[in-house]
């Protein structure tokens, strides 16, 4: 049992299961669109996702504890590595224009984690609303433009409009138990939702978005069968959003809350 929560802690501090979740949006986009299954893509939005994460995370205590840095963190230095080369390695088979596409997102989550504001003290991350609004923007961007956009060519038809903002508002929605959850352990000067309208206001905020997300699904959703399946994921995340609390299991948002993207791909 103690090997079995090692192996799943390290599947959670390493970005795997994030990265599941994000690879899971783009294989939905691509079912919403009828897209064929594009390897080099979605392989390179995944191992994206654990590098640019674990890049956030841990970037700041490998520069400050590189000499003393434990072996669950080498670990995690040397799998990102390997990420890193299989990101290049796919981002090599795909399209400049593509990788032009993805390019200032991918400066944005470099921006989110390197100190560029106020005299080069704060990045992107220490800015509340801000910190909420661009993780939604990325992987709205990343999920729904980038793998539409490679295959045919184009980014601004109603269609994927509408998916755009339904996705950017579902991440945020997403992102709120784990707001929550950080509360007690954020810095004062850290405005983030919760902490700007408390708890019992997010959660309302939470339900108006995430039904704003149902009502788009009606007009997003090619068939009845993947309005049922969304309607299912409604619920689950409504539940999930109502028992949301500062004080959660280890496991509540760095695995359930995440794990919904997985459920909503696996359930299509």
């Amino acid at each position: 049992m103690k090997f079995l929560k090692i192996v799943f802690d390290f599947y959670i501090n390493s970005s795997i299961h994030v990265a599941l979740a994000v690879y899971a949006f783009v294989r939905i986009t691509e079912l919403y669109f009828d897209l064929s299954y594009n390897e080099p893509l979605d392989y390179f939005v995944f191992y994206g996702t654990i590098t640019g994460y674990n890049f956030v995370k841990y970037a700041g205590v490998a520069k400050l504890h590189h000499r003393s840095l434990t072996t669950h963190l080498k670990v995690i230095q040397i799998f990102s590595l390997i990420c890193f080369l299989l990101l290049c390695y796919y981002a090599w088979q795909l399209s400049i224009k593509t990788l032009l596409l993805f390019l200032p997102f991918g400066i944005l989550t470099l921006l989110y984690a390197i100190p560029f504001l106020s005299g080069f003290q704060k990045n992107l991350r220490s800015i509340g609303y801000l910190k909420i609004m661009v993780v939604a923007l990325v992987w709205a961007a990343v999920t729904v433009l980038l793998p539409v956009y490679d295959v045919k060519g184009e980014i601004f038809s109603i269609e994927i409009v509408w998916m755009f903002i339904q996705r950017f508002l579902f991440v945020i929605v997403l992102i709120l138990p784990f707001d929550i959850r950080d509360m007690q352990y954020d810095a004062i000067s850290l405005q983030t939702i919760p902490k700007k309208i408390g708890l019992e206001k997010t959660k309302k905020l939470g339900y108006v978005l995430l039904l704003f997300c149902l009502l788009l699904e009606f007009v997003i959703a090619p068939n009845s069968q993947f309005k049922m399946v969304f309607l299912l994921i409604f619920l689950f995340l409504l539940a999930l959003i109502m028992r949301s609390f500062n004080k959660q299991s280890k496991y509540f948002s760095s695995f359930l809350v995440e794990a919904v993207p997985i459920f909503w791909w696996l359930l299509l």
